[in-house]
This record gives C-alpha cells, sequence and structure tokens, in this order.
C-alpha cells in the first residue's frame, strides 16, 4: 500500500501532474482523511445511512448502538437481538436482513478484517460486495474513509462527477471512462484528489472559480 505523505508531498504531487487540484488544495488545506479502524461499525452505519438524510441516520444509528454493551454495535450480539429490538431502533425490515447478513459474515469469517493490511482494493472490493446491502460504492467510501486507501477513484460517485465537471469546465458531467482519463495523473493518490473534489463543492463561489 502507498501511505499518504504530509501536505507538502501532496501538494507538490498535484503541482507537478494537476496544477488545478493542487489549486483546490490551496483553498481548502490540509485534508482530514484520518484511518478509522471499527469496521464493523463504518459498515453498519453505511447501511443504516442507505436511502435516508443524514440526520435521521444519525438518529436510527444512535438508537441501534444503544442496544449494544458501551454502544458499540459487535457482529454477536447483534444476531442474538429479536427483530423488534431492532425495528424499535428504526431499521426496515430489509435493513434488518443487511445488518444480520454483515454480522454473519464477520462473525463466520467470510470477511477478516484483519486480513485487509494485505489485501488490495479488489481485494476487500469482492469480499464486502457479497454482503447483502452492500455494493460497490459504499466498499469504496469504506476504503477511503475507514482504511484511508489513497488509490481509490470511485467514478460513480455523483459528487465527484460534479465537482469534476466545475474544475474543469466541462460542458457536461464526465462519464466513468471521461473520469478515468482525468484522474489518471492523480495516481497514486486519486482519493485525496476525490477528497479534494468534494470539498471543492463546499466552497464559497469566489473562492471555487
Amino acid at each position: 500500500m502507498t501511505a499518504l505523505p504530509d501536505h507538502a508531498g501532496l501538494l507538490a504531487h498535484f503541482r507537478q501532474h494537476d496544477p488545478r487540484i493542487a489549486d483546490v488544495m490551496n483553498a481548502v488545506g490540509p485534508h482530514r482523511l484520518r484511518p478509522d479502524n471499527r469496521y464493523f461499525q463504518v459498515l453498519a452505519r453505511a447501511i443504516v445511512s442507505q436511502q435516508i438524510s443524514t440526520r435521521a441516520a444519525d438518529t436510527i444509528y444512535s438508537r441501534f448502538a444503544k442496544l449494544f454493551e458501551n454502544r458499540r454495535p459487535r457482529p454477536g450480539p447483534l444476531l442474538s437481538l429479536a427483530e423488534d429490538d431492532l425495528r424499535a431502533a428504526g431499521l426496515s425490515r430489509q435493513k434488518i436482513v443487511y445488518m444480520r447478513d454483515l454480522a454473519r459474515h464477520f462473525e463466520e469469517g467470510h470477511v477478516r478484517p484483519r486480513r485487509f493490511r494485505s489485501m488490495d482494493n479488489h481485494e476487500i472490493i469482492e469480499q464486502l460486495v457479497q454482503v447483502k446491502g452492500i455494493g460497490r460504492w459504499t466498499v469504496e467510501m469504506f476504503l477511503i474513509f475507514s482504511l484511508n486507501r489513497p488509490d481509490v477513484l470511485p467514478v460513480d460517485d455523483l459528487g465527484l462527477r460534479s465537482a469534476v465537471q466545475k474544475i474543469y469546465n466541462l460542458k457536461a458531467q464526465p462519464d466513468a471512462r471521461t473520469l478515468k482519463t482525468i484522474g489518471a495523473p492523480w495516481n497514486p493518490y486519486e482519493s485525496v484528489a476525490t477528497w479534494y473534489a468534494w470539498q471543492f463543492l463546499r466552497l464559497p463561489e469566489k473562492e471555487s472559480r
């Protein structure tokens, strides 16, 4: 795996390979990507968050976490919980199915988080998409935000497409092939460029020009 350099090192890379991203970096400042090794909780929260607002997801996940000792959801205890308790926390029947399938994958060793360090991105994607309710985009977010893999380019992410359109003054949002072409100079720090592209959308208009 390629480790993330410090801000100066990343800025030097993008100044050389993609000055537009370097300009965004100057406007935003150092990135805030930090690893999070609470893998089961991160993926459980991702399932909770599907197709609902951030505020609703925060409320439901908080209720869900209260069902566990120290408010830390774990695979074994989750499988022991009654469906009524999970429903009372706000989980739909479908998400309960997804949560239990996630827990079974961890409990039965189909997902082995201790091996993540030795696995490449593709291997982790292939492993996690076997869980019901978890697709490629969810795993890509997991790779970026939890494992801090530096070289993830989520070509189907609508936020990234929108940001790239604005940063590069494109007439339309780029498709996956175009995004791969634009993102080629970012290698091996595609995740970093993606994070900065997302932040670009939050900049005041005068700073994003």
